[in-house]
């Protein structure tokens, strides 16, 4: 198993913590990993963008330009990324932000209103959290426990009461996707 994924938005919507949480819990689990950030030098409100690769094999290199999966939670990155998804990959955009949705016919493609959720639970910066439990919901490559105990490590300890609807926005997000795959 090797999953290459790039996450990319804003500075300020949990873009990086998201891939980091995904190298912990591939850590948790024994596998090899990498975590590459790219942010600008504005970071919050500027783009920023995330390679999280997790495989059962050594990975090679940390630099890649085409992605099994892509989560999208910005119009520029739509533009940026879609062409670089492997044909047959994962699209996940968050519907909110996206005026323009994908266009490739030879990918999964799934709008997740991930700002809305994470609004209904009380929390609008879970909108990154949302969005990984939809990414497991496609792509189960790591058991839930290992996603928390990764959760644990990324977050802050005085943040560490926050754990909870941090779980709770990646249930939903979990839900989200299942229920628009039903449809």
């Amino acid at each position: 198993m090797k999953e290459e994924v790039i996450i990319a938005g804003f500075g300020g919507q949990g873009v990086l913590t998201m891939g980091m949480v995904l190298a912990y819990a591939g850590m948790v689990e024994g596998k090899e990993v990498s975590w590459m950030p790219s942010y600008g030098p504005e970071m919050r409100g500027g783009t920023a963008n995330c390679i999280a690769i997790i495989s059962d094999e050594p990975v090679s290199s940390p630099i890649i330009t085409q992605y099994d999966t892509a989560v999208i939670l910005n119009q520029p990155s739509l533009e940026k990324f879609e062409s670089r998804v492997k044909p047959g990959g994962l699209l996940l955009y968050e519907s909110n932000n996206i005026l323009q949705p994908p266009t490739r016919t030879d990918l999964t493609c799934q709008s997740i209103p991930a700002a809305v959720e994470a609004s209904n639970l009380d929390n609008s910066r879970v909108l990154n959290m949302v969005m990984l439990g939809a990414f497991l919901a496609h792509r189960p490559i790591l058991d839930i426990t290992s996603i928390r105990a990764g959760l644990k490590q990324v977050l802050p300890e005085r943040y560490h009461h926050l754990l909870s609807i941090n779980e709770e926005a990646i249930r939903r997000g979990q839900e989200l996707a299942q229920q628009e795959v039903e449809a």
